[in-house]
């Protein structure tokens, strides 16, 4: 069974349009990839959890606070699958949030590979606000449909 994650996009109105915070993965792995590589603050949750009350989690996991409050309910965008199978189902709702203020958590992992030695990184080294033409360039190809979906439901 592909793995099932669930994430939250926070959108806000701007000078220049519609944009959508995104965060870049931490970890030496994803250190000199961009355009591609970045993803919405989500996270993997069992069969049996509710995949908003994930997504709403963690939102928080990998920032460093809550998501703020939106104006109404949350939109649900769907499921993408990406290309290594996992199912990734998004909310997006609208807010604002301080990007260069994010703390993420972290995780450990043998670096450099076969060195036993164990290094911590954070999940997440970065978040950003972006247009939805840059946001569509810069997130994984998959999660790329999720910004056309948003764009669908505020037209």
């Amino acid at each position: 069974m592909p793995t099932r994650s669930a994430g939250l996009l926070l959108y806000r109105e701007s000078a220049t349009g519609i944009e959508v915070l995104i965060v870049h993965p931490g970890g030496p792995f994803w250190a000199k990839k961009d355009d591609g590589a970045w993803s919405i603050p989500k996270g993997e949750h069992s069969d049996d959890e509710d995949p908003h009350a994930c997504a709403i989690r963690e939102f928080a996991e990998e920032l460093g606070s809550s998501a703020p409050s939106g104006d109404g309910e949350d939109l649900d965008l769907g499921e993408v699958r990406l290309k290594s199978g996992k199912r990734v189902r998004a909310f997006a709702r609208s807010g604002d949030l301080d990007a260069a203020a994010i703390t993420s958590n972290t995780f450990e992992t043998e670096w450099p590979p076969r060195s036993g030695r164990r290094q911590t990184f954070p999940e997440v080294d970065r978040a950003g606000w972006f247009t939805l033409d840059d946001a569509r360039t810069k997130l994984n190809p998959a999660q790329a449909e999720l910004i056309d979906r948003l764009a669908a439901a505020l037209a």
